[in-house]
């Protein structure tokens, strides 16, 4: 709902940021305040304010201001973006209560005459509805469980009575005490003297008497120094075969004493294998102290150091920001550009950049694109800034991700690493954000609010006044552009460090293969030669194929048909099950066909449910098949695999990184998750297999993230010692992509892509939102578009033009019709007022506002 509501305080106090329980439609929901005023609306019933959750405002000023940027720019309801600020659902408890309604009454009462109903219901199902009528007629509200436990009406029961108006139910807010906290047993000290107890000596006066297993407890807990966690405790008494209760009865007769503790976090599971530098222990090279120096001087705030940090000099020691340059009016905001190819050491220039800002008393962020690097970047950090580091991604369980936002608050944590939405982390006197991968989509959300985070992350080091560093060895054209146009300063590093040199790339013409060969092969013979031999020397060798699952399309060699989702109309992937998909953490049974997009799984199919013919045919190649043939090619290799099916917690991708960085794995084979930011010192090989194929995309940045990805997995290869090589499989070896991929050319690739889009006025040489109408009924969706199509038409706005309606190239997602429009204008003020214009229409005409989706800046137009 894209609108504040006016409550009355009364004798409470709130500030503007701070969380509130209020009534609404029903219901008791929690808000955040948005503002203070004296004026009574008129002829409206104004309810009050039932409870204020924080003394103090949770959201400071700077990122109020944000969050109605983020809702102006991106039209997007200021509810949805407030909440999207604050991760803290683990401290409100939402649950559903029930009353009984009017009609219940009715009810109640006509059955309490003798009068008899039908019903399709079992006798059963019809006495306990009566029953949970009698048990709520006092008016009182009943929560489910208490429910089910006097009448045993389960949810299913008491919602079908909802939809028939006997009951109503309510949502109830409460607050929760979100602390992770665990119990320690500790032993009683009894006396003076020791006294045996099993095999351990125990400080004490003689015990009373005790039986075997409570012996068994204490000697474990003395054994332990008389202090134990419960959980290990319990652990160990079991493998003792100790009942639990023992423990229970020691506790009641005053020998032992359970504490509760806060519970541990560990930022990065990671470990430095090998004896490997991290980045903070490197010395800069000239290279990167010419970018830190450029970076430190274009804020235009220097200051006298003592040089000491990386072989830094005076001239490169800055406060980055003082008291001064907060808010608008602040002095200090500057955005950077640092374009370093792969392996360059931009990480070493992040890292001296944050000691500086630390050092001035100030915060840091580090953004990375996905939860998958976290693990390596957080180890970098932690070693560089020790207990000052908190994690912020949506893996962590909502009371980690609350008990993380608190740290930051209190200025616990003052370097701040995670993802898209750890942009808004509340750092007390933020100084430096660094935005790394600036380039990757992931960055973008793909809900509302659909902000980007990386122009989030711009924007709110200009409300502070702060500097902002974007990255990349492959950035994104409109940054790029950016910096040609002055906007932002470009920073480059175009050397590896220590003179390393970069990966040969050579092309392997699939063509000329299938012309050689006589048939379609998943890996060239050249790229299998080389893998033999990298292993052979003791290597380790990466292979990209960035699709997930065994076979991307299952079809009919009869009639043609393809198995596709009943959700959405895309075709199903087939995932094959095996030993080796349990030894990489999968957790699956049997044989199965996916949806990637809304998750629906469904056996394989014997036959075609279209025309009954045994002869389906496996189209299409996943990381799953490529790892069972690199099984087959190499059966003495240790071979690993990375993409969303193998990594589904942190705790698995920490796992496989560890294994990777020691050489227990010596041969991975993954999605693009392997081309991002790892730095593996022994990857001497890289193959890419099949990324060309998303050059065929009905979208006009398909070139731009081939060319991404192709460059970013390239730079895994030969970051240690031993040069590297680069092989991509491809059935376009002449096209412009591969061309300048192969020279790691990525100014002449940004000049040529740059002419195409300018050519047909795409971003970054315009701006552009797509407009997505969608509906579960699909006349709904073709009359809601058409008639904003109608609208566009009629009304010709100055400036911008309309493309559509159309059927979405993903015409059906989620149960859910699709058809989109695509606007595009040459200034983002005139899209913003066409795009609030529509927004008007849509609420004049009644099509509902959930139906109709703005996605300002799109990166996917799918």
């Amino acid at each position: 709902m894209d609108q504040a509501f006016t409550y009355e305080l009364g004798a409470l106090e709130v500030e503007v940021g701070a969380r509130v329980v209020v009534p609404f439609g029903g219901q008791r929901v929690g808000g955040v305040g948005v503002g203070l005023h004296d004026v009574r609306p008129e002829d409206v019933a104004v309810k009050r304010v039932e409870m204020v959750m924080d003394e103090v405002a949770l959201l400071s000023d700077e990122l109020m201001e944000l969050g109605k940027w983020i809702a102006q720019y991106y039209c997007a309801p200021l509810g949805e973006v407030l909440r999207g600020m604050m991760p803290l659902t683990a401290e409100v408890k939402r649950q559903w209560v029930y009353r009984i309604g009017d009609a219940g009454r009715r009810v109640l009462f006509e059955g309490a005459r003798g009068s008899s109903r039908r019903s399709k219901l079992s006798v059963e199902d019809q006495n306990r509805e009566y029953a949970v009528l009698n048990y709520l007629e006092s008016g009182e509200a009943g929560k489910t469980a208490t429910i089910r436990s006097a009448t045993g009406a389960n949810k299913a029961l008491l919602d079908a009575m909802v939809k028939k108006k006997w009951l109503v139910r309510e949502a109830l807010a409460e607050v929760r005490d979100a602390r992770r906290v665990e119990m320690v047993a500790v032993l009683q000290e009894v006396g003076s003297r020791k006294q045996e107890v099993g095999d351990a000596a125990v400080e004490g006066k003689r015990l009373p008497k005790l039986n075997e297993n409570q012996l068994a407890v204490m000697a474990e807990l003395a054994g332990c120094g008389g202090r134990e966690l419960v959980r290990e405790l319990r652990g160990r008494l079991e493998a003792l075969g100790v009942p639990e209760s023992s423990l229970g009865t020691l506790v009641k007769r005053g020998l032992v004493r359970l504490e509760e503790i806060a519970q541990g976090f560990t930022v990065s599971g990671v470990e430095n294998h090998l004896g490997k530098k991290f980045a903070h222990e490197h010395l800069l090279n000239e290279a990167q102290m010419e970018a830190l120096a450029a970076i430190v001087q274009g804020t235009g705030n220097r200051e006298q150091g003592t040089g000491d940090e990386h072989g830094a000099t005076a001239e490169t020691q800055i406060p980055f920001g003082n008291d001064n340059q907060k808010g608008k009016s602040g002095g200090g905001f500057k955005a950077f550009l640092l374009y370093g190819i792969t392996g360059s050491g931009k990480t070493a220039v992040y890292v001296a950049a944050m000691q500086r800002a630390l050092a001035a008393g100030g915060g840091v962020l580090l953004l990375v694109p996905e939860i998958g690097l976290t693990p390596g970047v957080a180890a970098q950090m932690v070693a560089a800034f020790g207990s000052e580091v908190a994690l912020m991604h949506s893996q962590l369980t909502p009371d980690e991700r609350a008990e993380q936002w608190h740290r930051i608050r209190r200025g616990e944590a003052r370097v701040v690493v995670g993802t898209r939405s750890a942009v808004f982390a509340p750092i007390p006197n933020l100084r430096l954000i660094v935005v790394d991968e600036e380039h990757d989509s992931s960055y973008k959300q793909e809900e509302t609010p659909r902000y980007h985070g990386r122009d989030v992350a711009v924007m709110r080091a200009k409300l502070l006044g702060c500097a902002v560093v974007l990255g990349s060895a492959t950035p994104s054209l409109e940054s790029w552009n950016n910096a040609e146009r002055g906007r932002y300063a470009r920073v480059e590093l175009l050397r590896r460090v220590e003179e390393r040199p970069l990966p040969k790339v050579e092309m392997v013409d699939m063509r000329e293969e299938f012309r050689e060969t006589g048939q379609e092969q998943m890996f060239s013979r050249r790229l299998i030669e080389e893998t033999e031999a990298a292993l052979g020397r003791g290597e380790q060798v990466m292979i990209l194929l960035n699709r997930r699952g065994y076979s991307f399309v299952v079809m009919c060699r009869s009639c043609g048909e393809k198995v596709e989702c009943v959700n959405c109309a895309i075709s199903l992937t087939y995932h094959k099950s095996g030993k080796d998909d349990e030894n990489n953490g999968e957790a699956r049974v049997g044989q199965r066909l996916e949806c990637h997009y809304c998750g629906y799984k469904r056996g394989v199919p014997k036959a075609c449910e279209k025309c009954g013919s045994e002869h389906l045919y496996y189209m299409g190649a996943g990381s799953q098949q490529g790892e069972e043939r690199l099984q087959e090619l190499f059966p003495g290799a240790r071979i690993g695999r990375m993409d969303r099916d193998t990594v589904r917690t942190r705790g698995d991708m920490e796992r496989l990184l560890n294994r990777l960085h020691s050489g227990e794995i010596n041969l991975l084979v993954g999605t693009q998750m392997i081309a991002k930011g790892h730095d593996i010192h022994g990857v001497t090989l890289v193959g890419v297999v099949g990324a060309d194929f998303a050059l065929g995309l009905p979208d006009f940045r398909a070139a731009e993230r081939v060319f991404q990805l192709i460059t970013q997995v390239s730079g895994r290869a030969g970051r240690g010692e031993l040069p590297g090589k680069v092989l991509v499989q491809t059935y376009q070896p002449d096209h412009y992509v591969n061309k300048f991929a192969r020279e790691h050319d990525y100014t002449g690739f940004a000049a040529r892509e740059m002419f195409f889009r300018r050519a047909m006025r795409y971003p970054p040489l315009s701006v552009l939102a797509n407009v997505i109408v969608q509906s579960e009924k699909l006349e709904e969706a073709l009359d809601w578009s058409s008639r904003l199509g109608r609208w566009f038409e009629g009304r010709k706005l100055d400036g911008v033009r309309v493309l559509g309606p159309a059927a979405a190239p993903l015409s059906r997602l989620k149960r859910i019709y699709r058809f989109h429009f695509v606007l595009k204008a040459a200034r983002r003020d005139v899209l913003g007022a066409a795009l609030r214009e529509m927004l008007a229409v849509v609420a004049r005409q009644e099509i509902p506002r959930r139906s109709v989706v703005v996605d300002v800046d799109a990166i996917h137009l799918m």
